[in-house]
């Protein structure tokens, strides 16, 4: 975990557990790579996320930046803009979830929700392992499904980076460290908790 003097550090409005105040998601990571136990501990965590019928739809694809051909092939998947700064993770991940259950076939309408759910107990566990995960839309979802030879009942979704956070004071011109160092604001919860119709605060 990071001190309480990293801006990165929640300030909560109510306790909440030390973890999810001190996970965020870095553009700066030490480019060295992650030790086999934490990354399948993480990943351990995301297989006991809850899903809709124990279903599970989720799958996480693991390219280590000590595989060097495979991780530039999926570096290569992401958006120009990710590319830049997820190259010094020590792990990147695709995403993609099953649409349909496999006890019957039928239309698995919460599947994205589930994978979403796996992903952030993954990035919990990584936060209490020392490492940050930041997940990212910004990847060419016909290119993962062509690469990775997804089947037509996988969605290709997201990708995460994984790693440790440079957390020295970035240069005056380091605009995502300066990102990295800018705090983590959130809106209030009478904005999205409501008692009765839209719009009656809790």
């Amino acid at each position: 975990c990071m001190s309480n003097s990293h801006p990165k550090q929640a300030t909560p409005d109510h306790p909440i557990h030390e973890l999810i105040a001190s996970r965020f998601s870095p553009y700066l990571y030490e480019p060295r790579g992650i030790e086999p136990a934490k990354l399948l501990a993480c990943l351990e965590a995301g297989r006991w996320a809850a899903s809709s019928y124990n279903e599970q739809p989720w799958v996480f694809i693991v390219a280590r930046r000590e595989d060097e051909e495979a991780f530039q092939t999926m570096l290569g998947c992401l958006s120009e803009p990710n590319q830049a700064w997820a190259k010094d993770a020590g792990v990147l991940m695709l995403t993609a979830y099953r649409t349909t259950f496999s006890k019957n076939g039928s239309p698995n309408r919460v599947a994205f929700h589930d994978l979403g759910q796996a992903a952030a107990h993954l990035a919990l566990q990584a936060t209490a392992v020392g490492l940050q995960a930041h997940q990212m839309a910004g990847v060419d979802l016909s290119q993962v499904r062509k690469l990775y030879q997804l089947s037509q009942d996988l969605e290709p979704a997201t990708a995460i980076a994984l790693g440790y956070a440079d957390l020295s004071e970035p240069g005056t011109d380091d605009e995502m460290g300066k990102r990295d160092m800018a705090p983590r604001t959130r809106r209030p919860l009478s904005d999205f908790v409501f008692h009765g119709p839209i719009g009656q605060a809790l």
